[in-house]
């Protein structure tokens, strides 16, 4: 498990990810580990793209979305699980208390 996941990772950092950000419709991303969880499923990680407008996440979705997934799936096949869920910010702020200057 742990090979799988430091295969895993890694392929996302190196390849994924800069697949995705080089089509230039998205302007951030954050990967995640989900913490608590290791234990009954396995360890779980979020993916987070920044699109700037629902017009770039569409043409993503038209121009970009299927082979990328596609890729990932014929390198992971049966080896995760995977769901998408569209999100709207609707506030976002760095707060950064003065004790932490």
């Amino acid at each position: 498990m742990a090979q799988f996941r430091e295969d895993w990772e890694k392929w996302m950092r190196e390849v994924h990810i800069p697949d995705v950000m080089d089509t230039g419709l998205f302007v951030e991303y954050k990967m995640s580990r989900i913490l608590g969880e290791e234990e009954k499923e396995g360890v779980t990680f979020a993916i987070q793209y920044l699109s700037p407008s629902m017009e770039k996440f569409q043409e993503y979705q038209d121009n970009h979305a299927k082979r990328l997934q596609a890729d990932h799936t014929e390198k992971y096949h049966g080896k995760y699980v995977a769901f998408r869920t569209l999100m709207e910010v609707v506030q976002q702020e760095t707060y950064l208390p003065a004790s932490l200057n």
